[in-house]
This record gives structure tokens, sequence and C-alpha cells, in this order.
């Protein structure tokens, strides 16, 4: 892991996340920052309907697929990676649940 332990340091990191933010947002990819796996986005009172399939729509997109583990999605924003599997589920429990939420 690598820590900033200056102030030039830091700031060049923050910047760094921002970059990368403006490019994946550019790329229709919705950040999902506090989610750890698919069904928190599910269990979130505060998305609608509609956000909740574009951040697990954004998850399940091949542009949130890790390097040379395709079955694998890391969404910009999360911890770790997922199975690509439980995305999937994630979204057919939304499309069940219809527009209840």
């Amino acid at each position: 892991m690598r820590l900033a332990t200056s102030e030039p340091a830091i700031h060049n990191a923050n910047a760094a996340a921002f970059h990368s933010l403006r490019i994946a947002r550019e790329r229709g990819i919705r950040p999902g920052v506090g989610f750890l796996h698919p069904t928190d986005v599910l269990k979130d009172p505060h998305l609608t309907h509609a956000e909740k399939r574009q951040v697990l729509s954004s998850w399940a997109s091949d542009a949130s697929a890790v390097t040379d583990e395709p079955w694998m999605r890391w969404l910009l924003g999360t911890p770790e990676p997922v199975p690509l599997t439980d995305v999937r589920e994630a979204l057919l429990r939304l499309d069940r649940m219809g527009g209840a939420s």
C-alpha cells in the first residue's frame, strides 16, 4: 500500500483521485463509494430504483472488470472486487423489486 507522507504527496494523491473520478464519470461509470457489496446498493434507502440500477450497471460493466480476472468487478470507490455473479444477482433482485424504491 502506498501512503502519502508529505503535503505535496497528499495533494498529488487527491488530484489523481479527482482526475480518476472525472474520467470515470465521463465514461458513464457511477462510483460506488460506501458500498462493500452489491446487496448494499439494494438496501440503501436514499437511492431511487433508477439510481440503484445505475450503480449496479456500472459495477457490472466491462469498464469495472479486473485485469486478468474478467469474472470479477471492482467498482471505483469500493474497497475490493466482487464476483460478477453477485452483481448480476443484485440486478435480478432489483428487477423483482420493481420500482418500489
